[in-house]
């Protein structure tokens, strides 16, 4: 029944793809080909590495309400925007090179999720939660100095932090979409080849340690996976918050399984199906623009808000 399920979601996907490619379709076909191909391209990489990420994150701190977002990468994003137009100003930041820009917002987004992992984490991996509230007040904080910043930018800046700081698929460097490509295959492989080992890192850690596993080591490379991939898509396309916790969510309804060999792909491929499909249905057929991730958010907001108040079984 499983194997079953995960074949109707990667078909659901072909079927998206295809309609995305494919709809109202008008000479010159190559040329449109290649710009839809390359926004199909984007949209499948950020949602097959939030949904993977988030599945990841949501085992380490067994709690399937929280996202990667809720660290802070989305706060630390902007505030990398609003530094770099700052300092750099706006003809500067316009001037600097794509692969310059993304390098530049990649290695910030990691090197401060791994340092923040490794901080809070160095006496055992043991304190997730500790890690998770310290991710939300750095958050506030990183909000916080980033619209003081913004207050020190002439109009022109501001809308250029503005525009860079929401999530767009519109535009993607091609050769930025073949480096997350290949970062997003080797940390989904190496996450498939963990994923034995993440079925026991689930059990908890009390369960896990008498099993023989080693708890700590695999729950540092699963963080430092879930920061690489957040980090990649983030700097990619911008910080899409809640598309984690809908595709993860989903996942597990879909697949009744606590194997993460099949739940892993399950949210890959619904992260990647939301997207591609709703900016079918936004761009194709209703003619609008840069609203998908608002819905996206809208839905997410509003299934995290019902996880939260919902009651129990008892």
């Amino acid at each position: 029944m499983t194997d079953k399920r995960s074949l109707l979601l990667f078909v659901l996907l072909v079927l998206s793809c295809t309609l995305f490619l494919l709809w109202n379709l008008r000479a010159p076909m190559g040329f449109i080909l290649s710009l839809r191909l390359t926004k199909l391209a984007a949209l499948c990489v950020v949602g097959g590495a939030i949904g993977t990420a988030t599945v990841l994150f949501q085992t380490i701190a067994a709690n399937r309400m929280l996202t990667p977002g809720i660290v802070g990468f989305d706060a630390l994003f902007v505030f990398i925007q609003t530094m770099l137009v700052l300092t750099l100003g706006g003809i500067g930041f316009a001037g600097l090179p794509s692969l310059a820009q993304f390098g530049i917002e990649t290695f910030v987004l990691v090197a401060t999720a791994l340092a923040l992992f490794s901080v809070l984490l160095r006496k055992g991996a043991d304190d997730i939660l500790r890690l998770v509230l310290t991710g939300v007040i750095l958050g506030v904080l990183l909000r916080g100095l980033a619209g003081l910043a913004q207050r020190l930018l002439d109009p022109s800046e501001f809308a250029i932090v503005q525009q860079a700081s929401f999530a767009t698929f519109s535009g993607v460097n091609q050769n930025q979409l073949v480096i997350a490509s290949l970062i997003l295959i080797l940390c989904f492989g190496v996450a498939m080849r963990m994923a034995r080992f993440l079925d026991i890192v689930a059990l908890g850690r009390n369960v896990a340690l008498p099993l023989g596993l080693d708890y700590d080591r695999v729950v540092f490379a699963a963080l430092g996976l879930v920061a690489l991939l957040v980090a990649t898509s983030t700097a990619l396309v911008g910080p899409i918050t809640f598309l984690g916790l809908l595709a993860s969510s989903l996942a597990h309804a879909a697949l009744p399984t606590w194997r993460h060999a099949k739940l892993l792909p399950a949210a890959a491929m619904i992260g990647a199906t939301i997207l591609v499909a709703g900016q079918f249905v936004f761009e194709r057929l209703l003619g609008l623009q840069s609203t998908l991730t608002v819905i996206v958010e809208f839905a997410g907001g509003l299934l995290f808000l019902f996880l939260v108040l919902r009651r129990p079984k008892p």
